[in-house]
């Protein structure tokens, strides 16, 4: 036991909830790694993006890996705007107005963007206007990136951006030191409760964000088949 966990009794259980907690904060992390590249290989396999996969860096901080994944999304909104563009230019305007109706069909909507797909792309699949569709229609899925977005840029800017992601691999003490280097004792607590509340956030956008590129991908495998 540390000279100080005398003083401090509390300090014991401080670091077992300290390093729990940093190991969910980067098990969300790797997983919108994961996630992300999933849907990179989508776009980029059937509407014809070039985008580059990423990788997190265990030797960097939180908000570095935040920031990394934020680009990443930031890039593909970009990819999908373009699409979401050539659409409307291509499409009749009430034809345009059903991809945006949530009360639409989807094989409806499919159909639709199936008639200009293969202008705006060359040539194109039904998995491709899936993805379309999927992606391009759906103010929700843009709600949901959005969010993951936001989540993600108030944790790089929380007292958490600043703490290395490789300090899991160490001990213990070893992780409570290392956050101890990044944050004041004083604001330890704070620390805690920081990494609790964006956790909830974080895991809840998440949830969402992977659910919405399961169901791309569920969408794509059911096209081809």
């Amino acid at each position: 036991m540390a000279q100080s966990d005398f003083l401090y009794p509390e300090n014991p259980r401080r670091r077992e909830e300290v390093h729990h907690l940093h190991q969910q904060l980067l098990d969300c992390l790797s997983d919108s790694f994961r996630a992300t590249n999933e849907l990179i290989g989508v776009l980029n396999m059937h509407l014809g993006c070039g985008l580059a996969s990423i990788e997190m860096n265990r030797n960097g901080t939180i908000k570095e890996n935040c920031d990394t994944i934020i680009q990443a999304m930031m890039e593909i909104q970009k990819e999908l705007q373009k699409v979401d563009e050539a659409l409307k230019d291509k499409l009749e305007p009430t034809l345009y107005r059903k991809l945006q109706d949530v009360k639409e069909r989807e094989t409806e909507k499919i159909a639709i963007v199936q008639k200009v797909i293969s202008v705006i792309l060359g040539e194109a699949t039904s998995a491709a206007s899936a993805v379309a569709v999927k992606l391009v229609g759906s103010n929700v899925t843009t709600g949901i990136i959005n969010k993951l977005v936001t989540v993600l840029a108030q944790i790089g800017a929380s007292l958490l951006g600043s703490i290395g992601v490789a300090v899991l691999g160490l001990g213990i003490d070893m992780v409570f030191r290392a956050i101890l280097g990044a944050v004041e004792k004083t604001q330890l607590q704070a620390a805690i409760k920081s990494y609790e509340k964006h956790l909830v956030e974080f895991k809840s956008a998440s949830k969402k964000y992977h659910h919405t590129i399961t169901e791309v991908t569920d969408t794509v495998k059911h096209q081809i088949k």
